[in-house]
């Protein structure tokens, strides 16, 4: 079984782990509102979807 030679460093280690980290949901504006909402789902607001109600508010 292969075992490292050297440690490695935390300069290394964490530049390795740059690509690790939280990315933002994707936010649109609601046509009917004009509130934050997350893409592809319904207006937690005023319960539209693509131009319906859906969720009575």
């Amino acid at each position: 079984m292969a075992v490292p030679f050297r440690r490695t460093s935390k300069r290394r280690k964490r530049l390795r782990r740059t690509h690790y980290k939280l990315e933002l949901p994707n936010m649109v504006r609601c046509e009917q509102c004009g509130e934050w909402k997350l893409s592809h789902r319904v207006c937690p607001h005023c319960g539209y979807y693509k131009g319906r109600q859906v969720l009575d508010k």
